[in-house]
């Protein structure tokens, strides 16, 4: 059992109960992290209250097929990139019926690093009620723990957000 589970499982329980008390419904778009999100959101019973759908569109043409990003943005700016998360952020609301979204994509090592975005790079993109906004992380530590990070971050950046909306 990782160290960071219980602390994600209380990050769900304050989103479950911020998202419910707004009568908002969830999706999430997942690159590097394989649909974690929304495994870690659905592990709490009753999520079908506030969560509505999950994305994984690990490769580049599933972005564009499933969440409309323009091929265009992916081959101009890479997947791993602050416009390319915010398209995902606003696909994941588009083809859902959420008032609220969070994306990721991120280099999760081993590989797949360059100088300009090195292993552990992350974008995180969010969108509460039209507002859509980008956060870039830099993680250090093996594939897991990058993930881990990853969506332990972005439930935060998640909750952050949403307390901005009392």
């Amino acid at each position: 059992m990782s160290e960071l589970e219980p602390c994600i499982e209380e990050l769900v329980q304050q989103l479950a109960a911020k998202l419910t008390e707004e009568g908002w419904m969830l999706a999430t778009a997942e690159s590097c992290t394989g649909g974690m999100i929304a495994a870690a959101c659905t592990d709490l019973a009753g999520s079908s209250q506030w969560f509505d759908r999950g994305f994984v569109t690990y490769s580049n043409e599933a972005k564009t097929e499933m969440l409309g990003v323009p091929a265009e943005l992916i081959a101009k700016h890479g997947a791993v990139s602050e416009e390319v998360v915010r398209a995902m952020a606003e696909g994941a609301i588009r083809h859902s019926r959420a008032q609220v979204s969070i994306a990721v994509t991120g280099i999760a090592g081993p590989g797949g690093g360059s100088v300009q975005k090195p292993v552990g790079t992350v974008w995180v993109g969010l969108c509460v009620r039209n507002k859509c906004l980008s956060t870039l992380l830099h993680l250090e530590g093996s594939r897991h723990h990058i993930r881990q990070a990853t969506l332990k971050s972005a439930l935060q950046e998640l909750l952050k957000t949403l307390a901005s909306y009392q």
